[in-house]
């Protein structure tokens, strides 16, 4: 498996130990790594078409509209992506080509960080079978995610107080996956700072997944 984990944007999401952490698991499970700090990763197409998979660590970033393209041709034709909160699902606001490939783009945090909410599994999937409910005091993410998704577990809003409180219950996706053309792609709303995602189920469902969404996997 060759994967490549490109990392940057906004410091407060750690994006460098977050993507130390998903090239450890990689290489804990044979995978040949490469680790980048630039989006120029993505400038050649054939490049990123040749890789079983791509992890993306970045938050409230631009990304080149050729760069972004050439990302959705090659999860098209069979190259996974997979990722975590604003690092995956707000990483780049102004493209739409990246939101319709990942599933989804973050809109809230109500409470902000170290809200204490539970995850809930809704699924039998190999993905999440035997984790079950866990609790977490981290971002619950609000997200407006593609209805063409397949979700593995949810947190139920509302826990902090806000606007959008009226309007609960709302079972909100914190992982899912979902095709796109040949690719698949894995993602977990978890991971506001690499310690939330360091260890415990956090950590063993985005194992699963990062080796899930990989070309073969």
């Amino acid at each position: 498996m060759r994967a490549l984990v490109t990392w940057g944007g906004w410091d407060g999401h750690e994006p460098d130990r977050v993507a130390a952490l998903f090239a450890g698991w990689l290489r804990g499970a044979g995978a040949e790594v490469e680790v980048t700090d630039t989006l120029a990763c993505f400038d050649d197409p054939a490049r990123v078409a040749a890789m079983d998979l791509i992890v993306p660590v970045w938050t409230m970033s631009d990304i080149g509209r050729d760069q972004a393209l050439n990302v959705c041709a090659a999860v098209a034709a069979g190259t996974g992506i997979a990722g975590c909160h604003g690092g995956m699902c707000d990483a780049f606001r102004g493209n739409v080509d990246w939101q319709f490939l990942t599933g989804s783009q973050w809109v809230a945090h109500p409470g902000n960080d170290g809200v204490r909410y539970g995850v809930r599994m809704v699924s039998d999937d190999p993905l999440v079978a035997g984790i079950g409910d866990f609790e977490v005091a981290t971002e619950q993410y609000y997200l407006h995610v593609d209805p063409a998704v397949r979700v593995l577990a949810v947190t139920d809003f509302p826990v902090a107080d806000g606007p959008h409180a009226v309007n609960g219950p709302v079972a909100m996706p914190v992982a899912y996956v979902k095709g796109y053309g040949r690719g698949r792609v894995y993602y977990s709303a978890l991971g506001h700072k690499a310690a939330v995602i360091a260890d415990g189920p956090p950590a063993e469902m985005l194992r699963r997944g990062l080796v899930w969404a990989a070309r073969g996997g």
